[in-house]
């Protein structure tokens, strides 16, 4: 079993670093998870607030308790929970901050995304901040503040610009492994609504190792 990077927790909630290729949430196959993960850590039960995709690393809050989740959710469903991705992409942006936004449909069968033209039954909108951090050798490191939480959001939204992140094989993307890590994670603690922040730095290896801001 993994060991996980926990960065707080009391009784209400834990906050911890999530692997890359580890699930956010447990499934039918019983594979490892941040909830088994946690559990195996801190003891009773962990409650999912949010995901990140399985080869998706970084920031994520987990509840302790069936009231802590419920304020959890309410408090990202009423957008007061802030994130910040950080991102690797195989081309270079044509400006070095913009707005993007589309709208995205999501294929189950296929599990992939697709933006389209027209709102029709489960498309939707999709908006999100980057701004460049540095670039390397035709690699661009991004910063990324998603306002919307769609299913591969971020990869969809640049890829279909021709930028591709780096290791994403299913938009694109060359190399290996995929380079997004939710780098920080503000929202309110559950039960006494103080502002909590975390951040995090990605593990010092390809393509991150690349660039000297990190």
């Amino acid at each position: 079993m993994k060991s996980v990077e926990i960065l707080f927790f009391d009784e209400d909630v834990a906050v911890a670093v999530k692997p890359a290729g580890v699930l956010s949430q447990s499934d039918e196959k019983g594979r490892e998870s941040m909830l088994s993960l946690l559990k195996a850590e801190l003891g009773g039960e962990i409650y999912p607030v949010h995901r990140l995709d399985r080869e998706t690393a970084g920031v994520m809050v987990f509840a302790r308790s069936s009231a802590a989740a419920a304020a959890l959710s309410s408090a990202l469903q009423e957008k007061k929970f802030v994130k910040e991705y950080l991102a690797v992409l195989t081309a270079l942006p044509a400006e070095e901050e913009g707005i993007l936004e589309d709208l995205l449909f999501f294929d189950r069968g296929k599990n992939k995304v697709y933006p389209v033209k027209r709102s029709r039954r489960g498309v939707k909108d999709a908006r999100l901040r980057y701004a460049l951090r540095e670039k390397q050798n035709g690699l661009a490191l991004v910063r990324v503040f998603p306002e919307t939480g769609r299913t591969h959001q971020i990869r969809v939204q640049f890829a279909s610009r021709k930028m591709p992140l780096f290791g994403d094989r299913k938009y694109g993307g060359s190399g290996n492994g995929l380079a997004l890590f939710c780098r920080s994670l503000s929202f309110p603690h559950p039960k006494n609504g103080k502002l909590l922040s975390f951040s995090a730095t990605p593990e010092k290896s390809e393509p991150w190792s690349s660039f000297q801001s990190l």
